[in-house]
């Protein structure tokens, strides 16, 4: 965000008293596409957004920029909610249409946000981080995808496409592309501005009891309201509804030609790793790399973390991962920030409405926001305004996991949980095993990641 900031709007604090159709809380993805789809469906509709910052201050400012496919959760546990498999499967064509949507949207818009759809490409560095892509492409044929959409690589095909040194092949994931998170954030803000949506920053809302919401500076009555705060609704829908689950993000300066011949990445896919501690990473239009990953994971107390100063010893973590993808390239990080996502207890996001009190979410995102806030906030739209369609019957609409344990128990979970991960990467790293770790499989099992 920093490269940017001076191409941020501004908009005002809201102050006084006023009444509006429709309410949203948070001027992140969510909020602002609840907007765009509000307008869209009635222009003459009064709709304002307010954020407690500024606009794309959480995880859509900060985030790593990729734009896919994967639902937010487990595809087995909705499907066990019910509907059964093909409620799943219908859950993950929604977001496989959901990519190219979004980007059908920019562009008919205007918005540049250096989106490119080039796929996505998950590497295996051990021979059981290989065996559980395996499985996971498995999963993924099961609840929807196909076998255009996502298939195996061997090392010299990966290789071909970008030259990790230790990679043993991986996955090639069709739908997803690569954006700037900050420039998406402001295109769609600006976009709403022009279609008359009021938008306010430093404008929290204290509390929402029935139409009222409550500011610091005024009071405003909605018939609708809409809370898409992500991993800051703490506040408004309690503290162990979902917990702020922490990432980083580091990016290097442009590297040089002769670096960038060396890797390859001419095909400008998003990158991941089959690691349970994994990273995410895409080439930026500038020729950097930025490159995510979890350092401290969670705040004791579900704190948020302020504006994303990074530890030294996260920047150091990420900055080795990168020098182990490629080594002998030299490396220099220009930026670094982190931020939070939210987290409900099982990872499974949920949008809900409550037609009675007339305020409705979308949140629990668990790192797949991009599209899940897309998503969630036109079916959000569709369900306060009782458009039936094939999102408003999605398997998440409704779907409430059960809640986090309280402090100091979730703190010592979540921090148990990620030392059980790292553990088990390095023991397979070390040993070369061809089978995914017990105390993985374990940690896994207790958070309900696996399908």
């Amino acid at each position: 965000m920093a490269q940017i900031a001076d191409k941020r709007p501004s908009f005002p604090r809201f102050t006084g008293q006023d009444s509006v159709d429709v309410a949203i809380i948070g001027g992140g993805y969510t909020g602002l596409w609840a907007a765009y789809f509000a307008k869209r469906l009635e222009p003459s509709l009064s709709v304002a957004v307010f954020e407690a910052e500024q606009v794309g201050y959480g995880a859509s400012g900060r985030n790593g920029g990729w734009l896919s496919a994967m639902p937010p959760g487990n595809r087995a546990t909705f499907a066990r909610a019910g509907g059964g498999v093909e409620a799943s499967r219908a859950l993950q064509q929604e977001f496989v249409a959901g990519v190219d949507s979004v980007l059908d949207i920019l562009q008919a818009e205007g918005i540049n946000a250096d989106q490119h759809k080039g796929g996505a490409l998950v590497a295996a560095h051990t021979r059981a981080g290989l065996g559980r892509l395996v499985a996971r492409r498995d999963a993924d044929l099961k609840y929807g995808l196909t076998d255009d959409d996502v298939h195996m690589l061997d090392r010299d095909a990966f290789q071909s496409r970008i030259n990790i040194s230790t990679v043993h092949g991986g996955l090639f994931y069709k739908h997803c592309a690569r954006f700037h998170p900050a420039k998406l954030v402001y295109g769609l803000a600006d976009t709403l501005t022009s279609m008359g949506v009021g938008i306010y920053e430093g404008s929290r809302v204290d509390s929402v009891e029935g139409k009222t919401l409550t500011l610091a500076n005024g009071r405003v009555t909605a018939a609708r309201t809409f809370i898409c705060t992500e991993g800051y609704s703490g506040q408004l829908l309690g503290r162990r509804s979902l917990i702020p689950v922490n990432s980083s993000l580091i990016v290097t300066k442009p590297l040089s030609e002769e670096a960038w011949q060396r890797i390859g990445w001419n095909g400008l896919q998003c990158l991941s790793d089959s690691a349970h501690t994994f990273i995410y990473a895409q080439r930026t239009s500038h020729g950097r790399i930025a490159m995510g990953g979890r350092g401290v994971p969670y705040r004791f107390g579900s704190g948020t973390g302020g504006a994303g100063a990074t530890a030294q010893s996260t920047i150091d973590l990420i900055s080795h991962k990168l020098s182990s993808f490629f080594p002998g390239i030299p490396f220099e990080v220009d930026h670094a920030w982190s931020g939070v996502l939210g987290v409900t207890r099982d990872w499974n996001g949920g949008v809900h409405w409550d037609p009675a009190s007339g305020i409705g979410s979308s949140t629990g995102y668990a790192g797949h926001g991009v599209t899940s806030a897309y998503v969630g906030g036109r079916t959000l739209v569709e369900l306060a305004f009782e458009k039936e369609t094939e999102r408003t019957t999605l398997p998440w609409v409704g779907y409430r996991a059960r809640k986090w344990e309280p402090e100091p128990i979730r703190w010592l979970g979540v921090h148990t949980m990620y030392r059980l991960f790292g553990i088990a990467d390095r023991w397979e790293e070390r040993r070369g095993s061809s089978r995914t770790s017990l105390l993985a499989r374990f940690g896994s099992r207790i958070a309900g990641l696996h399908e």
